[in-house]
């Protein structure tokens, strides 16, 4: 699947070009693989544009970035051998040459290869580290989570109640708010949908909030800004409001708050804390095996050609949970 136009607002069917090519031999030094399973993440909309960011944009007519799982099935490459399973950034397509870089060998034994995109993988490091180090939570703090059924938003809930923390997530619809707290373990939710957000803040967090995990911007952002307690953290994750605007985005008109509460608001990138992933993976694999972190994933089984509407369901809000594309 490759990028054959930049797209305006949302992203449309003709923006993509479905190609064939032959599959390479992989040379000295070299892997071949077959696609298991890929990853689809709200950051994949900002990859496309072409603007200044912490990625350079995909290019016109190159393979579209993603990060997915393969099994090898051929190797001239020391430390993989056929039939070993591995992550890495390989992008959409069927089939992958690699010389290794940025590739891991993942143990599918102990979680199937989706969970290696989910939970232990960009999402899970996202939430881990946003949560523990962008956001210096401390135990017994109120938190709020914006896209909270997401990927990252539904692990960085969960951490921080296994923090012992109180937890309110924000959600679009009834059946997300009640996964969050019928078997998440959330502490309350809001539908954004529904209910005036800047009340149900007010309800659901009377005496502040000490961190608001942020992956949406937009009116939602602007409402927890009014809550804010003293000396709080804000973790600008993403704004996936603002991502298929036509307009310039919608800055935070509340911002004041954060003088008046001297809190700070503060945004960054997974890819920073990378020497970091393996205590990260190991403490939510314990989370996981003690049952307080619950893993949710929405599985779409189908072809390369299914990408590009798989990927609007995110900007649609029809995920619950990390959403992939199975390969059949």
């Amino acid at each position: 699947m490759r990028l054959a136009a930049r797209p305006v607002g949302e992203v449309k069917p003709d923006d993509w070009q479905h190609g064939s090519v032959p599959v390479d031999e992989p040379g000295p030094g070299r892997f071949a693989g077959r696609t298991l399973v890929i990853s689809l993440d709200p950051a994949m909309r900002g990859w496309l544009d072409d603007r200044p960011s912490y990625l350079p944009p995909v290019g016109i007519g190159e393979v579209m970035r993603a990060g997915s799982v393969i099994e090898v099935t051929a190797s001239n490459h020391p430390d993989f051998r056929p039939g070993d399973h591995v992550v890495g950034v390989f992008g959409v397509q069927e089939y992958v040459v690699s010389d290794g870089r940025g590739a891991m060998k993942i143990d599918t034994s102990l979680a199937p290869p989706s969970t290696y995109l989910g939970a232990l993988g960009m999402p899970g490091m996202t939430a881990y580290f946003g949560l523990l180090d962008v956001g210096a939570l401390k135990d017994g703090e109120t938190v709020v989570v914006s896209g909270a059924a997401g990927a990252v938003g539904s692990i960085a809930g969960q951490i921080a109640k296994a923090k012992g923390c109180r937890v309110v997530g924000i959600a679009g619809g009834p059946q997300k708010c009640a996964l969050l707290t019928d078997e998440l373990g959330f502490d309350a939710a809001i539908d954004y949908r529904a209910e005036d957000v800047r009340k149900a803040l007010r309800r659901q967090a009377p005496d502040g909030i000490d961190v608001y995990f942020d992956n949406v911007g937009g009116d939602i952002l602007d409402a927890a800004l009014t809550r804010l307690a003293m000396h709080a953290r804000v973790v600008v994750c993403g704004a996936i409001s603002q991502y298929n605007n036509t307009t310039p985005v919608k800055g935070p008109s509340n911002y004041l708050s954060l003088l008046v509460r001297r809190a700070r608001m503060e945004g960054f990138v997974v890819f920073d804390y990378a020497e970091r992933y393996a205590q990260a993976a190991q403490d939510i694999s314990a989370w996981i095996g003690a049952g307080r972190i619950k893993v949710k994933e929405h599985v779409v089984r189908g072809s390369v050609d299914d990408f590009p509407e798989t990927l609007r369901m995110l900007f649609r809000g029809e995920n619950v949970g990390k959403l992939v594309l199975e390969l059949a």
